[in-house]
């Protein structure tokens, strides 16, 4: 299961992260997040030189407002502490990985 990630750790775990990550913002009150869960979830358990990792935004309204998170689910990949990319609602699975092979 990708890692949930707080305000208080998201430095650590995202930003000074030595590889990519791709973020899932999203709520659990989200139809669009729930239906794009599964797939997240499958790119955690394939993920080979990038991590996953999920924030929810009605904890993490901050993070949300930080990142100009205007719409969930909203994907965006971090690299060397950088966004990179990002894709908002629900995307194929191949979509998402193009986004991740951009910056492997």
């Amino acid at each position: 299961m990708a890692t949930n990630i707080t305000a208080s750790d998201f430095e650590e775990k995202i930003l000074n992260s030595p590889i990519p990550v791709l973020v899932d913002f999203w709520a659990e009150w989200c139809g669009p997040c729930k239906m794009l869960t599964p797939v997240v979830e499958e790119l955690f358990e394939e993920a080979d030189g990038y991590s996953v990792a999920k924030v929810n935004i009605d904890d993490e309204p901050e993070l949300a407002q930080q990142y100009g998170v205007m719409s969930i689910p909203t994907l965006m990949l971090f690299q060397d502490g950088q966004p990179t990319g990002q894709l908002v609602g629900v995307q194929p699975k191949s979509a998402i990985e193009d986004l991740i092979r951009a910056v492997l």
